[in-house]
């Protein structure tokens, strides 16, 4: 399929007057087409196609219709109808009147296009650079970032479902690609009898023992395909099946091959405490969704998917602004919360692995906030202090003494030692000088442990809220100098997401003014999801 660059067609002057007519007031699809035209364009997407071949339908149309669709809530085929049926829909991709359409099929494959050349991000890139010269966003001002879990469009199966339908996936597709190498090796009536429904668990055995034998089964007949498909007479290109690959990653992940007294070969389903599992940002959740992951948050949120971070500007009317505003009789109205940033990962990632990377392509596209809001899963030492090298607040809560004493607010917390950076000396609040300063690096960090003689610390009368080590002495861990003061010297309210009336916050606490609520990712599940809690 090639690709002619043409944009967004002109609108039909007939489409143009029965929309004015039937839309006095306009309509989203109207104020899209209108206000944002500049926005859909063909050229961006040109890597994506061709240049021989019969041309397709212009990028533009159907980057409109997705984002159309989007807002809507709208299935492929209900968004194909709406740009046939609706005048507004018509109006917004230039389309006569007796236009009939097309096949809903072409917006599925369409975005399987942009998502294989990595130009999912075109249309939303553009939009933000559009707001950002109209004046709507840019750098310096306030934005927040939260995240949400986006539930993967695949059943939820337990680790016995995921071993049968592993087998089951595995089979379909080698049916399609190698039918007769695969008679050879299976008893094909037999396989269509077991796999041929999906793997359901509520159609299994219901006693512990017979589910355990299916799950014996599931594992032979997984094992039997894949040696088949690495024997030395098998084609090589069967291994290279994209399903023959998940199902030998799926046996390794739930199974065990061990060899017993007799020279036996004994397959064990894996258990946490005895043969091990992989962790959960390696183990396969779904044969159909490679990279979706279990994921928890607290005791009341357990979902297979990804995880959604989603960056909102949240500025409210400057001093000197709303005064002129208010000076020419003219009603000061809040700034749009405006979508600066999204970022999508598996669901085990951390919130802290994304802090950089969001606010790197924030300062790319100069859009760097000068206060970036954030729940206390984003911070760290290290990140607080680049982020202010680069001119960026992150008003966040921050635990940078993680101490048993600060963490039960009892005792003597690191704050209640005085660090003597040039002589490399701690004192302690009974006064006794440290006797060892020793840099270190921990968890890949540069770090610094401070220890203090077990003879001061052993007769001194206020051990008890200082130590309870068995060793018997106080031992602190410093990080080097400009983080630590970076943590310590701010203004801890501000590092506890405390500045005058700016709270970050969802649940029970204020946030800034006019910064409403940040909505979650409209796929992000069954239904409205509301931010997670933190």
């Amino acid at each position: 399929m090639s690709l002619r660059p043409k944009g967004l067609p002109e609108v039909p002057e007939q489409t143009a007057a029965v929309a004015r007519a039937a839309f006095p007031k306009g309509s989203l699809p109207i104020r899209v087409r209108d206000r944002l035209a500049e926005v859909f364009t063909d050229e961006p997407f040109t890597g994506a196609f061709g240049v021989r071949g019969a041309p397709g339908m212009a990028p533009a149309v159907l980057s409109l219709v997705t984002v159309l669709q989007f807002a809507e809530n709208l299935t492929d085929r209900q968004a194909t109808a709406m740009a046939v049926r609706a005048i507004d829909w018509k109006y917004a991709i230039g389309a006569e009147l007796t236009d009939t359409g097309f096949d809903p099929s072409v917006l599925a494959r369409f975005r399987a296009r942009l998502a294989e050349h990595g130009l999912e991000r075109v249309v939303f890139d553009r939009l933000v650079d559009h707001c950002r010269d109209a004046g709507l966003a840019g750098a310096g001002g306030k934005q927040r970032t939260d995240a949400t879990h986006v539930i993967s469009a695949v059943r939820d199966l337990n680790r016995l479902e995921l071993a049968g339908e592993s087998v089951r996936a595995a089979l379909e597709a080698l049916a399609v690609a190698a039918p007769a190498w695969l008679a050879d090796y299976i008893d094909v009536a037999e396989f269509a009898h077991r796999y041929g429904p999906r793997v359901n668990g509520w159609t299994m055995p219901s006693s512990k023992t017979k589910r355990d034998r299916l799950g014996q089964v599931f594992a032979q007949d997984g094992y039997a395909i894949v040696r088949a498909a690495y024997d030395a007479a098998a084609p090589m290109w069967i291994r290279d099946v994209e399903a023959v690959q998940i199902l030998r990653q799926v046996l390794v992940q739930t199974y065990y091959l061990r060899t017993d007294t007799r020279g036996r070969e004994v397959i064990v389903k894996r258990d946490a405490d005895d043969e091990g599992v992989p962790p959960g940002r390696h183990r396969l959740a779904s044969p159909y969704d490679t990279d979706a992951r279990w994921a928890a948050k607290g005791e009341d949120l357990f979902w297979c998917g990804y995880k959604i971070h989603l960056t909102e500007s949240c500025d409210t009317p400057a001093e000197a602004e709303a005064e002129a505003e208010a000076e020419a009789g003219r009603r000061a109205g809040p700034r749009p919360n405006l979508i600066t940033d999204v970022h999508t990962t598996d669901a085990t990632v951390p919130d802290v692995k994304a802090t950089t990377g969001i606010q790197q392509r924030l300062a790319e596209r100069d859009l760097a906030p000068g206060e970036h809001y954030l729940d206390s899963g984003y911070p760290s030492a290290d990140l607080v202090t680049a982020a202010a090298k680069n001119g960026i607040a992150m008003i966040t809560p921050l635990l940078a003494d993680r101490s048993p004493q600060a963490k039960a607010a009892q005792g003597f917390a690191k704050s209640a030692f005085r660090i003597d950076w040039t002589t490399r000396t701690v004192r302690c609040p009974e006064g006794h000088a440290s006797t060892g300063w020793h840099p270190v690096t921990q968890h890949g960090r540069d770090a610094i442990v401070i220890e203090f003689a077990k003879s001061d610390c052993g007769s001194c009368p206020v051990k008890d809220r200082c130590t309870s080590a068995a060793r018997g002495n106080r031992m602190l861990t410093l990080r080097p100098k400009e983080i630590h003061e970076t943590t310590t010297k701010a203004d801890p309210l501000r590092l506890l997401g405390v500045r005058g009336d700016l709270v970050r916050g969802y649940r029970g606490r204020r946030k800034p003014e006019g910064a409403g609520e940040l909505r979650p990712h409209r796929g992000a599940g069954r239904g409205d999801v509301e931010p997670a809690a933190r």
